[in-house]
């Protein structure tokens, strides 16, 4: 099993990219958390509310996650993480049998 860790500037989006992602059969399941991020960009240091999707998919779908995450996501450099993860044997039967 994977978990693909996405962040997002506003709930409305990851909801969007979450939906978009479901509706291809990419992903299984999107949880998402209201999260603070302290991070620099151009040389300012920003302290801000993000969203953080974390999607739980097949492995092998993360190429094709990726792709559709940039079309649709509103930064410049999008986080779009891959975690390798190990689930209960239920659990990964339901997220293999909710994804192509």
């Amino acid at each position: 099993m994977t978990l693909i860790y996405i962040t997002c500037p506003t709930e409305s989006e990851a909801v969007k990219i979450s939906k978009h992602l479901l509706n291809k059969k990419l992903i299984a399941c999107s949880n998402i958390h209201k999260i603070r991020s302290l991070y620099f960009w151009k040389r300012k240091m920003q302290d801000e509310q993000e969203y953080v999707i974390m999607a739980k998919t097949k492995g092998n779908h993360y190429e094709k996650i990726k792709q559709e995450v940039k079309k649709m996501h509103s930064y410049d450099v999008p986080c779009i993480l891959k975690i390798d993860a190990e689930a209960n044997e239920e659990y990964s039967k339901w997220v293999n049998q909710g994804v192509k």
